[in-house]
């Protein structure tokens, strides 16, 4: 790995760490991996998965099933995914790097870039507060019929349930909203934005909003629950909220970027530091811009806490914090799961110990056994990434 970007006491620090983790030879690792995914793929009718492992070091990736029942292509490091909301930290990342460009200020209140806004409840939201699913209740989808045409007139007639800035709803119009309102605000279309202020400087060259022709052949076939076969639709800020295409080693580069480059100087730097900070806490959990956070070591009650239907579909308080949460106890496991009606993915990683895993898989498989198999892998082949 290229640690180029890292102070020399963060090195140190980082090789001091490695030190200490095990090293695994990779026939350790594929059996630890296949011993969690392989059981969990056959049970759950699962064709094919990507699990990219970084470990003290190591980076491993490892392929299973195929891309298409049909055409029975075997999934291969090609093979790209939908990730579904693990494009919202893409999209948060994005805002921040623009914030630190000071191209935009995620303070600024929504009816300050969309005059549409002003004098509307939800045009006094600010863009962190987009971002953070605490714009007053915001649903989970827009309701049927809402589309480019008509998106500000639903917007102008929204009446929040909650308080604005005191509870969490997590919704696709909310950090959909912050990502279009972001991009207005840098003069500048969202996709362009994405690509040359964050795919292309990590070289994500494997990510995409929309695959190009020259991937199509790459591009695996999703299956609905019922083993339909099906890719995501266009849809309202789809870019914005769940549109990225990628595959398992891209977004671990994604996920390595945020645990390292972060460390470094720069908008994008300070983008990334930024997305992975706590803004507000409810239980174990603090909400980042796009990532969730939880402490270290790992937890897996913890995690659990994100994927709990009351959770996630049912307002909940929040317990504003004083600043940006810096303490890696109270937010040094980053958390995030993701899915369209054919795919479901999950990254986990801990900053400080330089562990995570990545899991793609092309049909939906439940939030709380993507965490499960993550958590029981990296609790093996790092064992102080989890609490125990």
């Amino acid at each position: 790995m290229n640690f180029a970007f890292l102070s020399s006491a963060s090195l140190t620090a980082v090789v001091a760490l490695f030190v200490a983790i095990p090293a695994h030879a990779d026939d350790q690792f594929q059996a630890v991996v296949d011993a969690a995914v392989e059981p969990v793929m056959a049970e759950h009718g699962i064709p094919g998965m990507s699990v990219a492992v970084l470990v003290a070091g190591q980076r491993h990736v490892f392929h299973y099933g195929v891309a298409s029942r049909e055409t029975q292509v075997a999934v291969n490091d090609r093979t790209i995914f939908e990730i579904g909301s693990l494009s919202k930290p893409f999209t948060a990342t994005l805002g921040a790097v623009l914030q630190a460009e000071g191209a935009v200020d995620l303070s600024a209140s929504a009816q300050n870039l969309m005059k549409e806004l002003q004098g509307n409840p939800i045009g006094g939201a600010s863009l962190l507060e987009l971002a953070t699913y605490n714009a007053g209740g915001l649903p989970l989808q827009f309701p049927g019929g809402v589309d480019e045409s008509n998106f500000a007139d639903w917007y102008r007639g929204f009446e929040p349930s909650t308080t604005i800035g005191e509870s969490r709803l997590y919704s696709n119009p909310s950090i959909g909203l912050f990502g279009h309102l972001v991009a207005k605000a840098a003069g500048r279309p969202f996709g362009e934005l994405l690509r040359a202020k964050v795919l292309a400087p990590l070289e994500l060259t494997d990510t995409f909003l929309t695959v190009p022709d020259e991937g199509a052949q790459d591009y695996a076939q999703g299956y609905t629950r019922d083993n339909k076969p099906v890719r995501v639709k266009p849809g309202l800020f789809d870019k914005e909220a769940y549109g990225i295409k990628t595959t398992a080693a891209d977004f671990l580069r994604f996920v390595e970027a945020s645990m390292f480059k972060s460390a470094g100087t720069g908008s994008l730097a300070e983008g990334l530091r930024t997305a992975r900070s706590g803004v507000y806490r409810m239980n174990a959990m603090h909400q980042g811009l796009g990532w969730e956070l939880y402490p270290a070591p790992a937890r897996l009650s913890d995690l659990l806490q994100g994927a709990d239907p009351a959770f996630v579909l049912e307002p909940n308080s929040v317990e504003t914090v004083d600043g940006l949460v810096s303490d890696r106890s109270l937010v040094g496991t980053v958390s995030k799961t993701g899915s369209t009606g054919g795919f479901g993915a999950y990254a986990l990683y801990s900053p400080e110990r330089g562990t995570a895993i990545v899991m793609l898989a092309n049909r939906f498989w439940s939030n709380p056994l993507r965490i499960k198999t993550a958590y029981a892998i990296l609790s093996e082949l790092d064992p102080g990434f989890a609490a125990h």
